[in-house]
């Protein structure tokens, strides 16, 4: 019946329903403030597995491998190798220069340390570096037979079917014979092919002579041949000064369509983490992070135990799922890599004389930085939850939700135009323009056109008159066109969301409302800031002091009137219990003014009397 006679009543009274608000307002004040001590604690753990110095590790030992030239050609060095002759001048030149560093700049002896090699004087070498080769099977591919007079040998691209498994060439040692690929090592995407581990392999020596004889050896013998399609050089550094290993592939792709393609990857990572007492301090972040993981998934599981369905219908929650599985993910790959290391990392460093595989290592830490950059990012994006009861995000979130129909259909209409357009550029000038060279290049290439880079000189020089063409369109319709359409329906729906919010329709409650109140009560109670019935009191006063002034009273009079309303709150205050109901009620306005003119009125009297 209670129920009842308030549904009449129209609802909920609105004491519970400030209260609810309160609470609402207060519970997500509070997991605010848990939620910014978690992602706290997960910058701490991302930075600190970041090192400036891996940065430079890397710069160094690029500009030493990739940027130093042949001696007597500066033009020749493992970027610019074209061919296989170039690859040799390389190998024997930059290469093993760089490689042994084995006597200090005065030709005295450098260390003497298992004859190790010291790169740069701090960076070791570990173990030995590794060359092998991928090679394809004859008669991959059909020969015209038109064309079978002048060639009867073919080799396609590389794949693991056309992969060739015999041996070759002088058939004695590692080199000439076909070893068998490791299944648990990763395969290596290139330019023109996905390459898996095993082929051709052979080591280096400790001793830089020994090494160029083997160059030089395998030179002579033909080793790189027609049917070669890529070769891997792998090697691994130390630096203990930085606690930094940095590991090194250099990569020459030999296409089906003749030349080389060179690329390189250069890996700087912490292997050993957890060595000064910051290292260890990260581990207590990761510990914390981890009781965090436990706690948030405590939470979810609860919410969707409580709302079921529901639950999946706000996209936050879906955030929030997204966010606990990176979280996981993370936390396995970290314990791989981790378990990986303390089982390998002493079997890689017992024999110098071998090539240390810490390759292996490397990629799935990179895998891991990833999987945590992704995570944080996340991170950062679900602070929007909280803050979306300000003003200013509310608007911004309802403007997105109300033209989200109409993006979805304009995005609809861009994408086929612009996939349109990428088709276009792909085939008209893929063969002869690098950005246009794949489909995929045609389509970052048209989003650089947009943002204003692109080469017009090469598409006019690949077609004077479909490249003039296709530029002009694409800038005119898309460009000028579609991205002002999109510029307009963000526009629209933002000053209907400003509309709405100036006449009322916002939400019911704000979170910086909240912030704000408690930090001018925290201030009221220090005494730090006068309450707010001080200060309506005093701007009230100031307010009837100013309206005597108009009506022409002299600053004695309203002095007086002023202390006498002083004096009068004293003695209310003095005798007068706070219990107690008084029926004093303040002096307003009019009756300040009555009883002002009432006392001029008295005075005025008094005179003519007199007179």
């Amino acid at each position: 019946m209670a129920e009842a006679s308030r549904w009449h009543l129209g609802g909920t009274p609105k004491p519970k329903l400030q209260y609810r608000k309160d609470v609402e307002i207060r519970t997500t004040l509070q997991e605010l403030l848990l939620y910014l001590i978690f992602l706290i604690n997960l910058c701490i753990l991302t930075f600190g597995m970041v090192n400036p110095h891996m940065y430079y590790l890397n710069k160094v030992m690029s500009s030493l491998f990739l940027d130093t030239s042949v001696p007597g050609e500066e033009r020749t060095n493992f970027k610019s190798i074209r061919s296989i002759t170039d690859f040799w001048k390389f190998m024997e030149g930059p290469f093993l220069e760089g490689l042994y560093w084995d006597s200090w700049y005065n030709n005295e002896s450098l260390y003497d340390l298992k004859n190790t090699s010291r790169i740069y004087y701090e960076n070791i070498l570990l173990g030995v570096p590794r060359v092998r080769q991928l090679k394809v099977r004859n008669n991959t591919c059909k020969v015209y037979s038109s064309f079978q007079s002048l060639m009867n040998e073919c080799y396609d691209k590389y794949t693991s079917k056309n992969e060739d498994l015999s041996d070759f060439g002088l058939k004695s040692d590692s080199e000439w014979t076909y070893s068998a690929p490791n299944m648990s090592s990763p395969w290596h995407w290139g330019f023109v092919g996905i390459y898996r581990n095993g082929g051709y392999i052979f080591t280096l020596s400790k001793s830089k002579s020994e090494t160029l004889n083997k160059f030089i050896n395998l030179r002579l013998n033909s080793w790189i041949t027609r049917s070669t399609r890529v070769v891997f050089i792998d090697f691994s550094l130390y630096n203990a000064n930085v606690n930094l290993f940095c590991i090194i592939r250099l990569v020459a792709e030999f296409p089906a369509t003749g030349g080389i393609l060179t690329s390189w990857q250069f890996y700087s990572v912490k292997l050993l983490r957890y060595v000064s007492n910051y290292d260890y301090f990260i581990a207590s972040c990761e510990i914390t992070f981890c009781i965090f993981l436990i706690v948030f998934t405590t939470q979810e599981i609860q919410k969707i135990r409580e709302f079921k369905s529901a639950y999946f219908q706000s996209i936050w929650n879906w955030l929030e799922l997204l966010l606990l599985v990176l979280c996981f993910v993370a936390i396995v790959f970290n314990s791989y890599c981790n378990i990986q290391i303390f089982l390998l990392l002493g079997q890689l460093l017992k024999n110098t004389e071998i090539y240390s595989d810490f390759y292996f290592l490397a990629y799935w830490h990179i895998y891991y930085n990833n999987i945590i950059a992704i995570t944080i990012f996340f991170a950062w994006i679900k602070i929007f939850k909280f803050i979306n009861f300000n003003k200013t995000m509310s608007q911004l979130s309802s403007t997105l939700s109300r033209c989200m129909k109409d993006i979805v259909g304009f995005a609809i209409m861009f994408f086929i135009i612009f996939f349109a357009y990428a088709q276009l550029g792909f085939l008209v000038f893929g063969s002869q323009v690098d950005d246009f060279s794949t489909f995929q290049n045609s389509i970052f290439a048209q989003f650089r056109i947009v943002l204003g880079d692109f080469n017009f000189a090469g598409i006019q020089q690949a077609n004077h008159i479909l490249g003039p063409i296709y530029f002009i369109t694409f800038i005119f319709f898309v460009f000028f066109v579609l991205l002002n359409m999109f510029l307009a329906i963000i526009n629209d729906t933002y000053s209907e969301v400003k509309a709405d919010y100036s006449i009322g329709r916002r939400p019911d409650f704000e979170l910086g409302k909240m912030i704000k109140e408690s930090y001018n009560n925290a201030l009221e109670k220090l005494k730090l800031k006068k309450t707010q019935k001080d200060e309506s009191k005093e701007r009230k006063s100031e307010d009837l002091a100013e309206q005597a002034r108009r009506e022409g009273f002299d600053e004695n009079e309203i002095q007086s009137a002023e202390k006498m309303k002083k004096w009068k709150e004293r003695l209310e205050k003095k005798y007068y219990s706070t219990e107690i109901q008084d029926d004093y009620q303040p002096v307003t306005q009019q009756e300040f003014r009555d009883g002002t003119t009432r006392k001029c009125k008295m005075r005025f009297e008094c005179l003519t009397k007199t007179k």
